[in-house]
């Protein structure tokens, strides 16, 4: 059974969509505007390559109905019921996107039926650099290692990686692949993926976007909300020296850094169980 939202309840809701999205990507914005990158916030515009304008566009989910929407009844996914009520059209969804749905089941429940592995202390970003040498063209980022390159390689070598996402493992390089615990393929992604992992977290906003119209936009914003807050300890705990941005760095090779990222990676894990939760209940409610 949905809940029907009418003509002054659901306006309202995109209008605060709308400026929630128009907030947590101002910054973003105005940087495309001046052609300048960003080696922490473009991340998620180009890595998920989700349109700034279809994360704006606000879908009410499918536990709602909208009275009062006959404007937008031409829209993907959608239908009319006999009571002029627009809702998503379910039935249209799962059958274009069946794959999507499964396997976004499959990992999300694998996923949360593990327990957070909270000692990687973001070693994939190091593996991505190591012996790579300081040629732009050899680095993932343009900005000098905070310790040096033969500081960086000793970082690496002083500790045991344990990264269990394929995206991130991807990455490494050549010397640095055989020194993970672990070889993540995306076969293997429902077996390997636990909670713990940053990537994982952030991964949560590529479930919730695939999974619009079914999922609504408030979902979806939180999950881009987290992502952004995962990728700025991503690249504080990374080989990089971003102080020039503002990020003061999580120096993982101390112990006192260790800490400092596994307290931080530990809330975000709780916070992502959350979020993990509510995907998955609402593709339940969806019968999905």
């Amino acid at each position: 059974m949905s809940t029907i939202l009418d003509r002054e309840q659901w306006p309202a809701r995109e209008r605060a969509h709308e400026a929630r999205i128009d907030d947590l990507t101002r910054g973003h914005r105005e940087r495309a505007g001046r052609g300048e990158p960003h080696p922490v916030e473009d991340f998620l515009f180009h890595y998920y390559r989700n349109p700034l304008g279809h994360l704006r566009r606000w879908h009410p989910g499918a536990r709602f109905v909208l009275a009062g929407a006959e404007e937008r009844a031409g829209r993907r996914f959608y239908r009319m019921d006999d009571d002029a009520h627009l809702g998503v059209d379910v039935a249209s969804f799962a059958a274009e996107r069946e794959g999507v749905i499964a396997r976004a089941r499959l990992v999300l429940a694998r996923t949360a039926s593990r327990s957070a592995q909270l000692a990687c202390f973001g070693l994939h970003e190091w593996a991505m650099v190591y012996r790579a040498g300081e040629r732009p063209e050899a680095v993932r980022h343009p900005w000098p290692l905070r310790l040096g390159v033969g500081g960086t390689e000793d970082v690496v070598e002083s500790h045991t990686i344990r990264c269990t996402h394929y995206d991130a493992y991807r990455f490494f390089t050549e010397p640095a692949a055989p020194r993970n615990t672990v070889t993540p393929t995306r076969e293997r992604q429902p077996a390997l993926e636990q909670p713990g992992c940053l990537h994982a977290g952030m991964d949560l906003y590529r479930w919730a976007f695939k999974l619009v119209p079914v999922v609504p936009s408030e979902l979806v914003a939180d999950c881009f909300d987290l992502a952004r807050r995962i990728r700025v300890l991503d690249m504080r705990a990374s080989p990089y020296d971003l102080r020039d941005l503002g990020y003061e760095p999580v120096a993982i090779e101390t112990p006192t850094g260790k800490a400092v990222y596994v307290a931080a990676q530990r809330e975000f894990a709780a916070e992502g169980a959350g979020l993990r939760a509510r995907l998955l209940a609402e593709l339940d409610h969806a019968g999905l």
